[in-house]
């Protein structure tokens, strides 16, 4: 194996590993988390509080440079425009996160505890996990695009 092809194929498995973690947190986090908030947002809050913005925070740019690297060593190959694809989409992704999902998560989890569910803190939950949902499957789109690139030539 080339350490061109070595490169993309660790770009699959990170981009791969985004996906895995985002499916993992939509089948398991995010319906508890926003079932009766604000009490139910207890598990991002406190001594004990789930720490996913760790794993994200580590991801996200390991991710985009196996990604801008795969795009350099692939410039001159059929590779390129499955990279770019993918770079692009995941840009946007990235970009939407920054300025939609991470404010308005910080801002719903953020949210005093009370026993008593907040009908409009469920709804924007909702809504969130709906908008996360679309950004997942342009996500698992670009992966199967990226993935794809590797059955193209890597000669130049």
């Amino acid at each position: 194996m080339t350490s061109k092809n070595l490169v993309y194929v660790l770009a699959c498995i990170s981009f791969c590993l985004i996906i895995g973690a985002g499916i993992y947190e939509h089948v398991t986090v995010w319906p508890v988390a926003f079932s009766e908030p604000p009490k139910s947002l207890t598990m991002f809050q406190g001594d004990y509080a789930l720490p996913a913005a760790t794993f994200w925070s580590f991801v996200h740019p390991v991710t985009l440079v196996l990604l801008l690297v795969t795009l350099v060593l692939n410039w001159k190959t059929e590779r390129k425009k499955y990279i770019l694809f993918t770079l692009v989409i995941y840009i946007i992704a990235v970009i939407a996160t920054f300025i939609y999902y991470v404010p308005e998560i910080k801002s719903i989890i953020g949210t005093p505890y009370a026993t008593t569910v907040d009908a409009a803190l469920q709804k924007r939950g909702s809504l969130w996990i709906t908008l996360s949902k679309v950004r997942l499957i342009f996500i698992f789109v670009s992966a199967f695009v990226l993935i794809l690139g590797l059955t193209r030539s890597e000669k130049k």
